[in-house]
């Protein structure tokens, strides 16, 4: 931080912007203040982790509804869901290999909300009351979802 400058909220700062928040980190670093830096980096890091779960927490809720769909309305499968459950398993797939924090227990704590929040929105689509009450580890991530 330059001499006379204001002290820098990390946490605002880095819930409103990532790129401004390494641009500050490092204007820190260049001035000397590594206290300041590390102050910075360590928001940042917390940031990052926060907008990657709730990345994940929206793929599970997609995931999770087109199951129940799937389960509730077998004559009205189609290759849109498929492809759905398919690519939300991937990016769940990739957020967990790119963050190994976002582990198993991390899932597992949060599905009974995403599970309310996924049956809500599967029932509001599909205009009916879900068939399912409940998801399994299996249903959701293990199961073959196929036509025909």
């Amino acid at each position: 931080m330059a001499p006379g400058d204001a002290p820098i909220d990390w946490h605002d700062l880095a819930a409103s912007s990532h790129y401004r928040t390494a641009v500050a980190v490092h204007e820190a670093m260049r001035h000397g203040d590594l206290a300041m830096a590390d102050a910075g980096i360590q928001e940042l890091i917390d940031a990052l982790s926060r907008s990657e779960k709730r990345a994940l927490r929206s793929h599970l809720i997609r995931l999770m509804s087109h199951v129940i769909k799937w389960q509730t309305q077998p004559d009205r499968r189609s290759r849109s869901w498929v492809a759905t459950i398919a690519n939300a398993r991937a990016e769940i797939a990739e957020i967990r290999d790119e963050t190994p924090s976002l582990d198993r227990d991390v899932l597992e704590s949060i599905w009974e909300g995403c599970f309310r929040l996924a049956r809500n929105e599967a029932e509001a689509e599909m205009d009916r009351d879900a068939e399912v009450s409940a998801l399994s580890w299996e249903d959701v991530f293990e199961q073959d979802y196929l036509l025909g």
